[in-house]
């Protein structure tokens, strides 16, 4: 059975030997077997599989049509025993006196239906109008086979009854390149996975062509879209054929053949149901589609079940470990670009509404000030305001390192901006006196900064916990912002998500740049700036501090001189940032979270324990943390996920993890 939410589908090409239906039949067959052996829940072929789509007036011979009859019963009865799955196969089929070019639907031994092409291409090179009848003048609602009446219509859908939200639709080539193809309305009606049983030849241009609709189908009917064409078997005379197969999910590309193989192909991979079923509730107007006039449709619905299937280690389609961060150079490239230009226009548009005032912004020489920074840079260059505007402040306290002190000063000596460098542990120390806090359990009474500063470095590691001491450090430094000029805030996706921030101190701001940015993208958009932005001693800064191990720098460092460590403490923000994507993007249960974790290949290696054990801190941090991202500035929305109370995130501040918490631990 499909885990998680998946079901395994193929795309079949058995090399063709036109008009052989025995021939066909024998390399169907053993496709079958191959497909089984390989777990596939779903399996579908190019269009005229049992004889070949160029047999042209051939077709009109009895011999030819009774043979692929023939043919479609023998494959009918080996899914009773080689096959666990449903198959679509391509075959001529005479009904009332017509000729249709059809998809059979097979499974269990049974022919479940046949659906005959909508459209006939009848131009160019094509001739279907010669050979076959369209769709639109069917009589019959069943035909008549191996003593049995099997549905027969455009009218078919086939939903599992043992795998949720599995439901097949089927067209036929040309259908998928009309303007509504027959997909269209079967998705509005429920179908999850969409076959295309085709023949479509090469020429030149086309397969990128072929490659974009098949996409852009399955985007648009959210599904999954299996494709089959017609391989080098077909070739005859004026055509050549290619076989190229292709496998969609939602606008992804999953799986493709290489075109012009001389021999059996079978390209196989994973949909996700779970994924298309919550982009399809969360996108409201594609069920609103349905109250066009003449899209609203009456579909019969012809149950099939799935075999048992061998739980498999692994999954035919690749777990993204970084899904924020865009794989492959150029798209890299790209994707910066369009970050960077994106974060850009929202701060220039409110700057330009309040009339380009001063800006301020806390540097501390980490990754999302230093984000922050070079955005604000690359704003005012855009509006043609002068850097000397930005009163960049780096704060140091009890925690600050020297190597982030000195990557601060440095990189805002490289961004010819106005800083200025205040040390607050004055302003702390008096507030914890005037508070009567005493830190860590020492007493302030009659005590020096300088000697709470000594008595610090020898600070047993297990005495290392003191939240108000924190806390005083992060409010003293938003005070001194926000008293200096408007506040440019720098606190990222992930920590609003974990709610690894102090509710109004680093947490607040004017307007922030980074807010819907997770860590794992911002350590990318640094390390990228640095490598093609900047060279010299400016990259040398950037890249050290990409390479500097993330901290709040809140404690002081231990008596070894190691600094506090975020990961250390609340673990991975790959981890992180990868249940943020898919517990946000696309609803996954805990339970899906940890699979799809184990499929991932992160960058290290994490056992299972490991990852359900800071599954279960993100979850509890984040149902925990709500009222800080309820109260959230503004700041542009960047990629696909956002936790904006105004824009894609409504939750109850009070709301339980009870139930989440619970299926992890059922998790094993």
């Amino acid at each position: 059975m499909p885990q998680h939410g998946f079901v395994r589908v193929a795309a079949a090409n058995p090399l063709l030997r036109l008009a052989d239906v025995t021939a066909n039949l024998r390399r169907t067959i053993a496709m079958l077997d191959l497909a089984e052996s390989r777990g596939v829940g779903v399996l579908v072929f190019p269009e005229m599989g049992l004889t070949g789509y160029t047999c042209n007036d051939l077709f009109f011979q009895k011999t030819l049509q009774d043979g692929a009859v023939e043919g479609l019963l023998h494959l009918a009865n080996a899914t009773a025993q080689q096959f666990g799955g449903l198959a679509l196969v391509g075959l001529p089929l005479v009904v009332d006196e017509q000729h249709f070019n059809c998809a059979a639907v097979l499974g269990g031994g049974e022919i479940l239906g046949i659906i005959p092409k909508t459209y006939l291409p009848n131009y160019k090179e094509f001739y279907d109008a010669r050979f076959f009848a369209t769709a639109a003048t069917v009589i019959s609602r069943t035909v008549r086979l191996g003593g049995k009446d099997v549905p027969f219509g455009t009218d078919l859908l086939f939903p599992c009854t043992n795998v949720e939200n599995l439901t097949v639709g089927v067209e036929i080539c040309e259908d998928l390149w009309v303007p509504v193809p027959p997909s269209s309305l079967q998705c509005f009606h429920g179908a999850t996975v969409l076959a295309n049983l085709s023949a479509s030849n090469e020429t030149i241009g086309k397969a990128g062509y072929r490659r974009q609709l098949v996409g852009n189908q399955s985007a648009r009917c959210i599904a999954g879209y299996v494709y089959a064409s017609s391989g080098v078997g077909e070739s005859t005379q004026d055509l050549v054929f290619g076989g190229h197969c292709l496998i969609a999910e939602n606008g992804s590309l999953l799986s493709e053949s290489q075109r012009f193989q001389r021999d059996d192909v079978l390209i196989a991979s994973d949909i996700d149901l779970d994924r298309l079923r919550v982009n399809r509730l969360l996108t409201t107007s594609f069920s609103d589609a349905v109250l066009e006039p003449g899209l609203k449709r009456e579909f019969r619905r012809i149950p099939f079940t799935i075999a048992e299937r061998r739980s498999g280690s692994r999954l035919l389609r690749e777990i993204e470990a970084h899904p924020f961060v865009p794989a492959g150079q150029e798209q890299l490239r790209e994707r910066c670009d369009e970050i960077f230009h994106t974060q850009v226009a929202g701060l220039a548009r409110r700057l330009e509404h309040i009339g380009k005032p001063p800006i301020a912004i806390g540097v501390s020489g980490g990754l999302d000030s230093t984000l922050a920074l070079l955005v604000l840079c690359k704003t005012l260059d855009s509006l043609g305001v002068g850097r000397d505007r930005i009163q960049a402040l780096t704060m140091p306290g009890f925690g600050t390192t020297g190597r982030t002190r000195g990557n601060a000063i440095a990189l805002m000596n490289a961004l010819g901006v106005t800083f200025r460098e205040i040390d607050i542990r004055p302003m702390c120390f008096a507030e914890m006196n005037a508070l009567g806090h005493s830190p860590f359990g020492i007493n302030l009474q009659g005590m020096s900064l300088d000697a709470l500063v000594e008595r610090l470095k020898t600070l047993p590691a297990e005495h290392r916990s003191d939240l108000t001491f924190e806390n005083i450090q992060a409010r003293a430094r938003t005070t001194l912002l926000m008293n200096t000029a408007f506040v440019i805030g720098t606190g990222d996706l992930s920590e609003l998500a974990l709610g690894w921030c102090t509710y109004n101190a680093d947490h607040m701001s004017m307007y922030n740049p980074n807010v819907s940015i997770p860590k794992t993208l911002v350590k990318f958009l640094v390390r990228w700036a640095a490598e093609n932005e900047f060279e010299g001693k400016p990259r040398a800064t950037l890249l050290d501090i990409v390479d500097t191990e993330i901290s709040p720098e809140l404690l002081p460092s231990s008596a070894d001189g190691k600094a506090q460590s975020t990961e250390s403490t609340i673990g991975p923000y790959e981890l992180h940032d990868f249940f943020l994507f898919h517990f946000l993007r696309y609803g996954c249960p805990p339970s899906k979270i940890l699979f799809l974790a184990e499929q991932a290949k992160f960058d290290h290696e994490y056992d299972r324990g490991t990852i359900k054990k800071w599954l279960g801190m993100f979850l509890r941090r984040f149902f925990n943390s709500q009222f800080k991202r309820s109260c959230l500035p503004d700041g542009p929305k960047v990629g696909s996920v956002s936790l904006s109370p105004r824009g894609d995130w409504r939750m109850p501040s009070d709301a339980q993890a009870a139930l989440w918490l619970q299926e992890l631990e059922e998790a094993g």
